[in-house]
């Protein structure tokens, strides 16, 4: 009977442990989850590389709906981490605040265009001459003109700036790529 009585509490004590590891566990797994809502997107749509048409369906699909899913990985990450506090030790209070600053920080950079902060619009644009101009052969340009006044807007440059406001023959236009 004793016997009997020590295995059911070992037993409960047991799955008490696993249900434990499992809590401990959940609170990383929602701040990667979370994580993984804003780098997809940002990975995904980078300047200069190459994207398919699956993979920007797939980002644009979760730029969609992070905002909404980083929120409930956040509420649960916090409630975890209320439950687990009280009963965890310094190391496992560290892994707590980790999983809460990674939710809190996904949580705020899928609210952001930050997909502007790579492209930066030139603000005034220089110009040189033709013949001062040190493009080779094979490099490709934009070319406008205007009556007498003409432009070339190197695609190297505007592929990464995407746009200029500009003025050609006192027409003001909008260079873009």
């Amino acid at each position: 009977m004793k016997l009997r009585v020590m295995n059911q509490l070992m037993d409960r004590s047991e799955n008490r442990r696993l249900e434990n590891r499992g809590l401990w566990l959940l609170p990383g797994l929602l701040a990667i989850f979370s994580l993984s809502l804003f780098l997809i997107p940002a990975f995904v749509i980078r300047p200069f590389r190459h994207q398919s048409e699956r993979a920007l369906e797939l980002a644009i699909a979760v730029k969609r709906i992070a905002p909404a899913l980083t929120v409930a990985a956040l509420v649960g990450v916090l409630a975890l981490s209320l439950r687990l506090w009280r009963r965890s030790s310094r190391a496992s209070r560290t892994g707590i605040v980790i999983a809460l600053a990674l939710s809190v920080a996904s949580a705020v950079m899928v609210r952001q265009n930050y997909f502007e902060w790579m492209f930066h619009p030139i603000k005034a644009a220089g110009f040189v001459s033709a013949g001062d101009a040190h493009l080779s052969d094979k490099e490709m340009v934009m070319a406008v003109r205007i009556g007498q006044e003409a432009r070339a807007y190197p695609i190297v440059q505007m592929a990464y700036h995407h746009i200029l406001n500009d003025t050609v023959a006192e027409v003001p236009i909008v260079v873009t790529y």
